[in-house]
């Protein structure tokens, strides 16, 4: 009897340690190689491999999580210049991450739903434009750095040429004001020549009402004064057929009109005409996103950014100067055909170049 009781009791014992009821078994049939067995099958339950595999996970990424944060300390006390390009590149990577993500969720959601990208809402729209500049440019990098050991050589390159390797991610909020003012500077070079072009299609248009107001707007422009909207709308009809729609410009027109997309003008002419056309439909559809977000909606840096991709300077501009600016483009915008996107190219000249600017006398 007293064997009995001492192997129900060793049964009591493995059930309350292993946390499982034990089989219904008769004492004379439980050994101890039974109960081993059963504390190998409860600690199997209850530590399965995933979560042994999650554990092994979580330590080494803390490990690793560690081992950054030291070598981070040592490079902050022993090399502080580096430290800081050490730093951005590591919260611009951070930054790129996570607008790919976010751009995956919303061409998800397109394909889900079955919805076109110009009833997305703004900032959707606007994220999947921007991202999808930023890689076109980064891509040339990407493959330059494919050979072994080539990535120290860009490394340096993209130290030394910022601009004109890096993408708005790794640039400094001080380096983006001073890189948008040296892209400005680029395609205001070409505002004269887009000028001379429009006056010198001018004498092909056949109505001597239009070519009188369109040789008018053009000198208005020269002479510093702004436009206003209605100067635009009264000349819009010559830009829907030749001589000045997209499909009849010359090839350097065009070319002259490429800077203010910050689009190569290395091109054959009827890709251009392709991306011209195509990317100023795509900012006619931002504007009328804009009009349905309400223009409130937007803070001050979306508000510049709105201004800039459109043509304007925005060095020393106002929030509120911006918005003004921005208001008057969308009473111009919203107005226009597909078929006109050769006057909204224009216009980024007409409408932007001397906005706030006293008139020459």
């Amino acid at each position: 009897m007293a064997p009995s009781c001492m192997t129900m009791c060793h049964r009591a014992s493995v059930t309350f340690l292993c946390g499982i009821r034990a089989p219904a078994v008769t004492a004379a049939f439980y050994t101890p190689k039974l109960a081993s067995a059963q504390v190998r099958l409860s600690l199997a339950r209850q530590y399965s491999p995933s979560q042994a595999r999650h554990g092994v996970v979580r330590s080494v990424v803390s490990r690793l999580k560690r081992a950054n944060e030291k070598y981070e300390r040592f490079l902050q006390r022993y090399f502080p210049r580096f430290y800081v390009l050490y730093h951005r590149f590591t919260k611009g990577f951070q930054l790129m991450f996570q607008d790919g993500k976010e751009v995956n969720r919303i061409k998800i959601r397109m394909i889900t739903n079955n919805i076109q990208p110009e009833m997305l809402p703004y900032r959707e729209m606007e994220k999947l434009r921007q991202f999808r500049r930023d890689l076109y440019k980064a891509f040339p990098v990407m493959i330059i750095s494919l050979p072994p050991f080539a990535n120290y050589l860009v490394f340096v390159l993209m130290y030394l040429f910022p601009r004109q390797l890096l993408i708005r991610y790794f640039w400094t909020p001080q380096q983006m004001i001073e890189f948008q003012a040296v892209y400005h500077k680029q395609r205001a070079q070409h505002h004269q020549a887009i000028l001379s072009g429009l006056e010198r299609t001018a004498s092909s248009v056949r109505d001597s009402r239009l070519k009188s107001q369109l040789l008018s707007l053009c000198s208005k422009t020269r002479s510093g004064a702004h436009p206003v909207v209605s100067d635009i709308h009264a000349v819009q009809t010559l830009f829907s057929g030749p001589p000045l729609a997209i499909r009849s410009l010359c090839a350097d027109q065009m070319r002259h009109l490429c800077p203010l997309l910050f689009l190569t003008r290395c091109l054959p002419s009827f890709w251009i005409r392709i991306r011209l056309n195509n990317h100023a439909k795509e900012l006619m559809q931002l504007d009328d996103a804009i009009v349905r977000l309400g223009l409130h909606q937007l803070n001050d840096s979306e508000l510049k950014e709105a201004c800039y991709v459109r043509g304007l300077s925005v060095e020393g501009l106002h929030p509120s100067q911006c918005r003004e600016w921005l208001s008057q483009w969308l009473q111009f915008s919203t107005c226009l055909k597909e078929s006109e996107t050769s006057l909204y190219l224009h216009s980024m000249v007409l409408l932007t170049v001397n906005y706030m600017k006293p008139p020459r006398s």
